[in-house]
Formats: C-alpha cells, sequence, structure tokens
C-alpha cells in the first residue's frame, strides 16, 4: 500500500468501502475539501483520487453537487425461464417440520433486521386515519364490543370490498363476500370446499410457502408446476400435469405480484387458465394480496374476472396494502359460496367487529386510494434502493426478479450456493432472510433468497445489506 501514490491509496481506501457498503450507489462522496481536511491531502492529491474512482467506474461527478457513488455498470442478470416439462407430485416429508424449523431459528433472533417479512413498517400505512375511524365506531356505538357479529363479515366492510374489486374487473354484491382471518383461512377454506385428504392440488413452484403448511396440514397433495418469474404459471406443463394425473381438484395460483417471484400474469393468460379450469372440472383458487401494489396505468384485472360459471375462488387481503395489525382478509367462493359460509362459520365463526368498521370507514373515504398511491411510490423507491444495492454487493452471477410493484426482491445466488447456509449464517450477522428452501418441497430454491424490501432506507438498513453481502460473498468463496 506504501509503495502506492498517495491519491491511488486513497481512492483504494474510498473503494474498499463501497465494496464494504458503507457507501453505497447514490450516496455522496465527502467533497474534496473535507478529503483534503480528513484525509491530510493537497487539493491536486484530493482531485486525483476522485479522477482515479470515476476511471474505474466507482463514482460519477454531477455538476455543482460532487462526487456520487455509481449504480453498478453490472447489470441485474434477471432470472431464467423455467422449463415447461412434467411436473412432479411433491412428496410430503417433513415439509411443514422444516418449514417451522426455520422459522422458530428466525423467531430467536428477535432484534434481527428483518428481510424474511411479508408486511411493509406500520409508518407506510395510515394509522392514524385507521385509529381515528377506530374511536368514531366507539362513541357511535358504546356497545359494539358486547355486540354480536354477523356472521359473513360487517355489511360496510363487504360493500367497500365489493367496490373496491370492481377496479380489478370483478362484479360482486356485498353479499358474495364473507370476511375471513386474514388470506390464509380464505385459502384454507377454499381448498376444504374443494377437496378432500389425498387429493391433488396443483400449485405454483416457487409458491408461498403458507400453502404448502395448509396443504399438508390438511392432507392434501402438492403437484408443483413451473412457473415463470415474468408470466406466472406454466399452462403448457399445466397440461402436461392433467394428463398425466387424473385426480387434481384444483388449480392455486397468484396471477398478479406473485409471491415470491413477483411475477404478473399476462390478461390473455389470465383468461387461458380460467378457461382451461372450468373446461376440466378444476377448481381455479385465485390468491391475491399484493395487486393493489402494482405499479401499471390500469389497475390489474383479477383472473375472476373472466369467470362465468362460479369456477373461481377468489382470496382477497387488506394485511399487506391497509393494516398488518388487523388480519382481515376475504372470499368470493362462486359455486361453493354457501359451503364455504358454513365451513367459516364452523371453523373460526365471525371476524371481531371494531376493525372491520374502522377498515371500511377508511376504505369508503378518499384517504384509502391516496394512500395507496404513496405506498405504492415508497415501495418502488425502497425496492429500486435494494435491487441496486443487492447488484453492486453481491457475488457476480446473482439474478434479480425485476417485479413491477409489491415489497419483495427474489434473489437467485450463484453456484447453487445453499440458501439455509445463508439463512443461519445471516442470523449469526444479525438480519433475517427467507431461505428459498421453504417454497418448494424440492430443493430446486436452495439457492434463492427472498429479500423483504418494505422498510425505508436508513443507516441501519445499509449496514445490514452490507453484513448480508458480506455474508453471502463469504459462503460463495468456499
Amino acid at each position: 500500500m506504501d509503495a502506492l501514490p498517495l491519491y491511488r491509496q486513497l481512492a483504494t481506501h474510498y473503494r474498499h468501502a463501497i465494496a464494504a457498503g458503507t457507501l453505497l450507489p447514490g450516496d455522496r462522496l465527502p467533497s474534496v475539501r473535507v478529503l483534503m481536511e480528513r484525509h491530510r491531502v493537497s487539493l491536486s492529491t484530493a482531485l486525483q483520487a476522485c479522477r482515479e474512482m470515476e476511471a474505474q467506474g466507482l463514482v460519477e461527478a454531477r455538476p455543482r453537487s460532487g462526487y456520487f457513488v455509481r449504480v453498478p455498470r453490472r447489470p441485474t442478470t434477471p432470472i431464467e425461464e423455467p422449463s415447461a416439462g412434467l411436473p412432479d407430485p411433491a412428496q410430503y416429508v417433513g415439509i411443514h417440520a422444516r418449514i417451522s424449523a426455520i422459522i422458530a431459528r428466525g423467531l430467536r433472533h428477535a432484534d434481527a433486521v428483518n428481510f424474511a417479512g411479508a408486511c411493509a413498517p406500520a409508518e407506510l400505512y395510515p394509522v392514524d386515519a385507521l385509529r381515528q375511524a377506530a374511536s368514531r365506531a366507539l362513541r357511535r356505538h358504546p356497545t359494539l364490543l358486547a355486540s354480536s357479529v354477523e356472521p359473513e363479515g360487517h355489511p360496510a366492510l363487504r360493500a367497500a370490498l365489493a367496490r373496491h374489486a370492481l377496479q380489478a374487473r370483478m362484479a360482486l354484491s356485498p353479499e358474495q363476500i364473507v370476511i375471513t382471518h386474514g388470506c390464509t383461512e380464505a385459502l384454507n377454506l377454499a381448498l376444504r370446499a374443494v377437496a378432500g385428504p389425498g387429493d391433488v392440488i396443483a400449485v405454483e413452484s416457487p409458491t408461498y410457502y403458507g400453502l404448502l403448511q395448509i396443504l399438508e396440514s390438511l392432507g392434501m397433495r402438492a403437484l408443483e408446476v413451473p412457473t415463470s418469474p415474468q408470466t406466472g404459471i406454466s399452462l403448457e406443463a399445466l397440461e402436461l400435469a392433467a394428463q398425466t394425473y387424473d385426480n387434481i381438484r384444483a388449480v392455486v395460483a397468484v396471477p398478479n405480484l406473485q409471491n415470491p417471484q413477483g411475477s404478473i400474469m399476462p390478461d390473455a393468460n389470465k383468461a387461458r387458465l380460467v378457461q382451461w379450469c372450468e373446461t376440466r372440472g378444476i377448481a381455479l383458487i385465485e390468491d391475491d394480496c399484493f395487486s393493489a401494489l402494482a405499479e401499471v396505468d390500469t389497475p390489474l384485472a383479477a383472473a375472476k374476472a373472466w369467470d362465468r360459471s362460479g369456477n373461481v375462488i377468489h382470496c382477497g387481503s387488506l394485511h399487506k396494502i391497509l393494516a398488518p395489525g388487523m388480519r382481515l382478509g376475504w372470499i368470493t367462493a362462486g359455486r361453493w359460496q354457501q359451503r364455504v359460509e358454513m365451513l367459516k362459520f364452523s371453523q373460526s365463526r365471525p371476524n371481531e367487529l371494531l376493525s372491520q368498521i374502522a377498515a371500511a370507514d377508511v376504505m369508503a373515504s378518499g384517504n384509502f386510494e391516496r394512500h395507496l398511491r404513496r405506498l405504492r411510490q415508497k415501495l418502488r423507491d425502497q425496492r429500486e434502493w435494494a435491487a441496486r444495492t443487492i447488484a453492486t454487493m453481491f457475488p457476480a452471477g446473482t439474478r434479480l426478479s425485476s417485479p413491477r410493484g409489491g415489497m419483495h426482491l427474489w434473489v437467485e445466488l450463484p453456484g447453487r450456493l445453499s440458501s439455509e447456509a445463508v439463512f443461519d449464517e445471516a442470523l449469526r450477522a444479525g438480519i433475517r432472510v427467507m431461505p428459498g428452501v421453504v417454497f418448494s418441497n424440492s430443493s430446486r430454491f436452495d439457492h434463492c433468497i427472498r429479500i423483504n424490501t418494505g422498510a425505508p432506507r436508513s443507516a441501519a438498513l445499509e449496514q445490514a445489506f452490507a453484513r448480508l453481502a458480506v455474508v453471502v460473498n463469504r459462503l460463495a468463496d468456499r
């Protein structure tokens, strides 16, 4: 180091700071004056160091603003399309136990920076509006907390959800909606309505790990179908599956902002999927938690919009978009509506009333749409920053999804690096991620991780990304 010219020593010092994540893409370097004072160098040396870093592609000069860390020249490599070959029926050998063990290990590190979650932090939700709505409800109905609740849910919330569904091109009456304890209960009800133990359920691969837990708890078998990070579940693979297995009772799909890949199924594919299921008498269960967070000119249509026979069961949620603490979901079940209503009553009884009234109040006001616009913009800025950071700091060969909305990035690690090894090492560094091994009954996604990007950029978050990058790079070098 001492043999290097002084300006190169200075440039190397800041190159290491960028590599370690101390300085991230978009950060401003210390000014030339500050460099002179901090490192006791001349004006010429400070300027030469900045020009050296610029020549290396590490920083860029902005007129009258100084030098800034560049977005990496290495582009974010998209995840490759899967083949549309015949899927294999998943073997339920401890998937629930494995998922539970991973989640339990994560929960033992409650103070860790949480990149494993599925929600944004509280400050991005309309907390004040919800609190005021709840206070108004209690003032207007002093006995509300001691009052009984209608079995299918509060009429005002069901009406608000019916209006909201119009944006997704679903024409529903409030009576066609049942309020549930989150989308998890909605999926549980849908599956119990259409299938029984031993039946095969076609699911996306990768898929939300909670669905795999539900299926195992109901004694059903998952048939994993290749799913594109751009266009969603493969219709060609579904056709091959139907020709091979004669006991597929349902397809569970997330057409809009799929979890974990973030894909959006083109409308033509949604229409084909609905028609394909209807023709074969296979129920289509649509899971929709994130579509309101899509950054598109026109709201995304639900697959249910093409349903003409009641063969599509649509499961929705306010958990991600309005109030994580309320655990409010909903279901409209088509030709299984009455069965779902009775299953809901027998399984868990109605949701409590106060949260339903508060949510309905906020949804009926202009605050809801303004909140969604702000939330989408915040999430976009945070997701793009996180993607730039990963592309800069993770090893060469890392691939990323490019979702048009939501709060997740699906990251494919190079060299078939074990996601569970990353998970455990990251926990020791004070960081929680969600390893790809939980998103499939097979090991085909063990080299992937899901990163939550819901939290606003902060010094603590920057440091966490830097520590995670050190973990991934160290494991990749082994």
